[in-house]
């Protein structure tokens, strides 16, 4: 593709025929006079004084070429306008002891659920592509463990260094909600994603699930929620008298109600993670669920061609120098 920087300045190039009629009416003018034409008539013009029209056409074409320059002629190397999928999503995962659980399976060995639940978000954020990721960590109270980013190396170092016990125990989804809304409301961004995993009931803060999904609604943000844990007993870990770990079966609730109507509520929906596989699947399905196209208009990059049209104007000109002022030198 071929374009020029400054177009406007061939409007120059009405100049160049007003040149060439000045040029050639002061070189058809003749110093000498004489007494009567007969003295002159049978005279031939030469050779060179038919060429001499040549160095008014050297000068139109220099001129030219320098006008041509001048425009600013560009190849174009590169240029893009691309179509990404993209949207702004904030993990809020919960961090409450009864996330130490341990009733998940990666192949034989068995993990406790804050261990699945890292190693599953990890394995989503490397499938997301121009997302803005942000995290919320909650038990007690909600704070920040990464702001909206697409450093996902940034991202994943901030996951790896959320813990369980960081916050005091129990279990605030309405500040947690409230916390990821306050993330996404500056968005401007069409598609706002929160996704919510818990294992346990609200019994901590003071802002209600219900009331922040209707937050979260008002601000069309959509909010899947999981529900992470298997029904019934699950093994506990705990410390014996000798300091061993050895596990109890104890029941931990999720309230699957509230979250159904959070999800409902927001034009999410609502999963259950009963096993690691089910986990997987249920972020994968998210992850296909969730994607807008975003316009990017991507760079270009040029190569000048001033220069191509520039060298031969100034060696046309050189050249018109010199024979009019040897070859074609006028005498008076």
């Amino acid at each position: 593709m071929f374009i020029f920087k400054d177009p406007v300045v061939f409007w120059l190039i009405l100049l160049v025929p007003l040149i060439v009629f000045v040029e050639m009416r002061r070189r058809a003018g003749s110093n000498f006079i004489f007494s009567s034409e007969e003295l002159v008539k049978e005279l031939k013009p030469t050779a060179r004084v038919r060429l001499r029209i040549s160095i008014i056409i050297l000068r139109a074409a220099a001129i030219l070429l320098m006008i041509i320059a001048l425009a600013r002629p560009q190849a174009v190397l590169e240029g893009s306008k691309t179509v990404s999928e993209g949207v702004d999503i904030v993990l809020a995962l919960d961090t409450s002891t009864s996330m130490l659980a341990e009733d998940f399976k990666i192949g034989k060995s068995r993990v406790n659920r804050f261990d699945l639940v890292r190693e599953v978000v990890k394995d989503f954020i490397k499938k997301r592509k121009d997302d803005r990721i942000g995290m919320i960590a909650f038990a007690a109270r909600a704070y920040t463990v990464c702001p909206l980013t697409t450093d996902y190396a940034w991202l994943n170092e901030n996951l790896d260094r959320a813990r369980i016990g960081m916050i005091e125990d129990a279990t605030a989804i309405g500040s947690a909600i409230a916390s990821s809304i306050n993330r996404l409301r500056t968005s401007k961004t069409k598609s706002k994603i929160v996704i919510l995993l818990t294992d346990g009931v609200n019994n901590a803060g003071n802002i209600s699930p219900l009331v922040a999904a209707e937050a979260a609604k008002a601000l069309k943000i959509k909010i899947h929620t999981i529900g992470v844990g298997t029904k019934g007993l699950s093994p506990y870990p705990m410390k014996d008298f000798y300091g061993r770990t050895v596990y109890r079966n104890i029941p931990i609730e999720i309230d699957e109600e509230s979250l159904n109507k959070i999800a409902e509520l927001t034009g999410g929906k609502y999963y259950l993670a009963s096993d690691a596989e089910k986990m997987r699947r249920i972020y994968d399905e998210i992850n296909k669920l969730e994607k807008s196209n975003i316009e990017h208009l991507g760079y270009r990059e040029y190569s000048e061609l001033f220069g191509y049209f520039l060298i031969p104007g100034l060696i046309l000109l050189a050249i018109e120098i010199f024979l009019s002022n040897t070859v074609f030198l006028k005498v008076p």
